[in-house]
């Protein structure tokens, strides 16, 4: 298998990493904060299943000894509604990703990073997950490119994203897509606009958005999309890697006998990788004008220490049967703003 060469993203990740450092949550926001009597932790369409319900609670856990205070769920069906409650602080915390981050911070100064899960190094060197461009087996040989693959020829293609503001299913893929085709001139005024809808003289006859990674897997694998953007974490419970190396151009990913809903129906159904992109962890993010500074500290004390991190409902060990967002050898870290930079930077 050749050797990927990173991305413009990935590049940014390993810069802004050697900047960055841990870093800490910053105090300015948080002194004059009130708490409330219930702490609400908001979460995204892809965690907010039944098969995540002990992961949710473990972590509910963890806030609630650390703050004393009653702690409620606040499962949602869209990306906005996330990012609309921590913002204006009906929602204190949330886990998401990268993109709706920033997206909230640009809404609210005030919601900042809390921590991030690290890679299996234990450092942020290897924070990442991936976003990757997957068609349906039996369709990959549309988008080979030598002895491997591109996205050279996905224009014209009925395309499926997760959200708007989804970091790997939108944010990420859409700046691939850009830096690739801005350099013909025929797509030279291209834009991430442009990519939200498809149609006649567009760059995709049609896109659909999924809602999330699972439900945008599901489009690929029922022929409603013929390319989707589709991450790695939110997708492991669901399906095996059977040929090929993990996240890399050519995988196979084949949906699991005993996979539950929304594959329950797709057990054998296969896809394959024809472009995998690195991306930076998404952190759990809290509105820090919504929460004493004090809480805060707690939070990020509790949530960082050896018994979180040892907690395996937490960070899941291999061949657990819990569903969870973490695997081990990770464990949460402090992270500042600065860190999600190259999100920013993104086209």
């Amino acid at each position: 298998m050749k050797k990927i060469a990173l991305s413009v993203l990935a590049l940014g990740v390993i810069s802004a990493l050697l900047l960055a450092g841990c870093g800490t949550t910053s105090s300015t926001t948080a002194a004059a904060a009130k708490d409330p009597d219930t702490i609400t932790i908001a979460w995204l369409p892809n965690n907010a299943g039944e098969d995540f319900k002990d992961t949710r609670a473990a972590i509910d856990k963890v806030i609630a000894d650390a703050t004393g205070k009653k702690v409620e769920d606040k499962l949602t069906t869209d990306y906005a509604i996330v990012i609309e409650a921590v913002s204006k602080g009906d929602a204190q915390l949330a886990f998401v990703g990268a993109q709706q981050y920033v997206e909230a911070h640009n809404k609210n100064p005030k919601v900042l990073p809390l921590v991030v899960n690290s890679g299996n190094s234990g450092t942020l060197s290897d924070a990442m997950y991936y976003s990757r461009f997957a068609v349906k087996k039996g369709n990959e040989s549309q988008y080979q490119s030598g002895s491997g693959f591109s996205i050279d020829n996905i224009a014209g293609k009925r395309m499926g994203f997760v959200s708007p503001s989804s970091t790997s299913g939108f944010a990420v893929p859409t700046s691939q897509i850009l830096s690739t085709f801005t350099k013909q001139d025929k797509w030279k005024n291209l834009t991430k606009d442009d990519l939200t809808q498809g149609g006649n003289g567009k760059f995709f006859s049609q896109v659909t958005f999924g809602g999330s990674h699972q439900g945008n897997a599901v489009n690929l694998l029922t022929d409603k999309v013929d390319v989707a953007a589709i991450d790695d974490v939110d997708l492991v419970s669901y399906v095996d890697l059977t040929s090929g190396k993990e996240n890399t151009e050519g995988a196979v990913y084949t949906v699991k006998n005993n996979a539950t809903a929304p594959f329950d129906k797709l057990a054998g159904a296969q896809f394959t990788l024809i472009k995998p992109i690195p991306v930076m962890n998404g952190p759990i993010m809290v509105n820090t004008g919504a929460l004493t500074q004090q809480t805060v500290e707690k939070l990020t004390a509790a949530l960082t220490s050896d018994t979180t991190t040892q907690d395996t409902k937490i960070f899941i060990p291999k061949d657990s049967k819990t569903k969870g967002f973490f695997n081990q050898p990770q464990h949460f870290l402090k992270v500042d703003d600065s860190w999600y930079q190259p999100i920013r930077d993104l086209k």
